[in-house]
């Protein structure tokens, strides 16, 4: 901890975290703007943060959870372990799971700050989901991979990319010949670099205008404030432990059962304290689906920061509370090479946020969130091929339907939340664009009608997307969780709509698809993605007659459903019929 000069009061502190966030709120529109690929531009699946010279995160902006909460601190720690000597004008790249990063498909640029004097003061961090990052298959999420090899991505365990401002031309070079779309990652690796460079370059300003020493002591106040904030909404909890299953459906490399995810939560009011315990869990499996230890402890984290105040900070301050227990070569703990943690951001991960934050729900009424629906539906499946008209390859991963949202306890679901390490900041596809950068048609998108996970309060809607090529064959992978184990409610809460995928032919046969699976569609066939609802929280016959009502007349719910599960009963006009529902509910009370 670095000695302090004097203190903060909370106006200097205000204005010094808004400056901070501020720089990463710059890094993240600079990616978002001159992002080549449609997974950056379109549907901004980056991040960007800074962390301080002993790697603790700061700030996050609006960065994707899964992201950020950990793994940017582990990435530049393994950067400073392998390269003791930072200097002005060195870049670093990063995507090795098992020194840091969240998965490979996630490229991430770590630039030091270094000050006039040689000092490093800061790392700044740029992390963007590439459309291919060299698997051998086309997709950045390889579900039934065996291992890493089996995978095929390039793997950069910190691996210095630009000295005195200049790339290093080997790295390059790997990655323009192995990357199937060269010039797309090379657009968005200078989009990565223009990002943590006007970063380096804000915070050299920013201490040059108050010092550095006040710098530093801005950072200490504020991640004691952040920590007294956590411990303030810790002990509005209710002590005591609570544990959550959640199941992810088999893919190949799985038992036929899927992978159940224990998690058991205890919390010490008194102690202002949360523990984590993801040990219970079967090991590291030979598939895509395993945790990296950065998503096992953020999605953890995430659990947590879902069910209490949610305008508690998210930085190292208000980490000091959480202890998060993770086993060695788990399926959601710490990796050994080469297990394949290809999927590492999104399907188990979810499954561990979700347990945190049911567990919590079970607890006690008025914490806690449903589950989330699960993700990586076709509809948002990466898409390639080769585009005879433009004669050139195509890759990019779509975001065209993934919505999920879980019932808080107090208000309906983010319908469009995405997954729960998304946290609703990706943006669902233009369809006009999607059609214009690949050769395909988007044949229908449009929400479901009673696939909400009913309760009090209520899960969001799933939808259903169908696509297909316009001119030569296109490849779809997908990695399909909640088929089988849609999203669960809480505290009697309902089931959210599950997910489905089927190819329709040109005859117009519909055959459903494996729920992992790379398919090939001829031009003239279609995909049709079903993605998950989320799970409802309380018990439906408590949700407000007047709020299913309205429910019913926007198209989210049948008057059927609303009767058979709301328990509300409609007059011919849609209104309450006030003495049958009181009925009805009578009756299931």
């Amino acid at each position: 901890m670095t000695a302090r000069t004097g203190a903060l009061d909370g106006v200097e502190l205000a204005l010094l975290i808004s400056r901070v966030e501020g720089v990463a709120r710059k890094m993240a529109n600079t990616l978002l703007r001159t992002g080549r690929s449609g997974v950056l531009n379109i549907a901004r699946d980056f991040s960007c943060c800074i962390i301080t010279a002993d790697d603790r995160l700061l700030a996050t902006a609006e960065s994707l959870p899964i992201h950020v909460l950990s793994g940017p601190d582990m990435m530049a720690a393994s950067v400073r372990e392998h390269h003791p000597v930072l200097a002005r004008g060195d870049a670093f790249l990063h995507n090795s799971p098992y020194h840091g990063c969240s998965h490979p498909a996630d490229h991430t640029l770590l630039v030091p700050v270094v000050d006039d004097a040689g000092v490093h003061r800061f790392t700044v961090v740029a992390k963007a989901h590439q459309a291919d990052c060299g698997n051998s298959e086309p997709t950045t999420y390889m579900g039934a991979a065996r291992d890493v090899y089996h995978e095929g991505a390039l793997i950069f365990p910190g691996v210095r990319v630009q000295k005195d401002y200049r790339d290093v031309e080997d790295i390059i070079r790997m990655c323009m010949l192995r990357i199937r779309v060269p010039e797309q990652w090379w657009g968005d690796y200078l989009a990565m670099l223009g990002a943590a460079r006007i970063g380096e370059r804000e915070l050299l300003a920013l201490g040059a205008e108050i010092g550095w020493e006040r710098l530093d002591d801005f950072t200490e106040t504020w991640f004691d404030y952040s920590e007294a904030r956590m411990r303030a909404a810790l002990s509005a909890l209710p002590s005591g432990r609570g544990s959550w299953t959640s199941t992810h459906d088999a893919v190949p490399g799985t038992p036929e059962g899927g992978v159940p995810i224990n998690v058991t939560v205890e919390v010490d009011a008194k102690a202002e304290r949360i523990a984590v315990d993801l040990t219970d869990n079967m090991d590291a499996l030979p598939c895509g689906l395993n945790l990296s230890e950065a998503c096992a402890r953020t999605s953890a984290m995430i659990g947590v920061f879902n069910s209490i105040d949610p305008t508690v900070p998210k930085n190292a301050g208000a980490f000091r509370r959480i202890d998060i227990r993770l086993k060695e070569n788990s399926v959601c703990g710490v990796p050994r090479h080469p297990t394949s943690c290809s999927v590492a951001t999104t399907n188990i991960a979810d499954r561990v946020a979700n347990s945190v934050q049911a567990a919590l729900a079970e607890m006690k009424d008025g914490i806690g969130m449903a589950e989330t629906g699960a993700i990586l539906p076709a509809s948002i499946g990466v898409v390639s091929g080769f585009d005879p008209e433009k004669g050139e390859p195509y890759v990019n991963q779509l975001f065209l339907a993934f919505t999920g949202g879980s019932a808080g306890p107090h208000a309906d679901a983010w319908i469009t939340l995405g997954h729960v390490g998304n946290a609703g900041l990706c943006y669902q596809d233009s369809i006009e664009l999607d059609e214009l950068r690949q050769p395909l048609l988007v044949e229908t998108r449009r929400f479901l009608t009673d696939s909400e996970g009913a309760g009090r309060t209520k899960g969001g809607a799933g939808m259903l997307v169908e696509f297909g090529p316009t001119r030569g064959d296109m490849a779809v992978a997908f990695v399909s969780d909640g088929t089988y184990n849609p999203a669960k409610g809480v505290r009697g809460g309902g089931l959210g709509g599950a997910a489905y995928q089927a190819i329709r032919r040109k005859d117009g046969a519909v055959e459903p698809t494996p729920n992992c699976a790379v398919v090939t569609l001829a031009t003239g066939e279609t995909i049709i993605s079903h993605c998950c609802g989320g799970g409802g929280y309380g018990r439906p016959e408590e949700r407000a007659p007047e709020r299913v009502a309205r429910d019913v007349r926007e198209g989210w719910v049948s008057a059927d459903r609303a009767r058979a599960v709301y328990r509300v009963a409609l007059d011919g006009a849609g209104a309450v019929d006030a003495a049958e529902t009181a009925r009805l509910r009578g009756a299931a009370g």
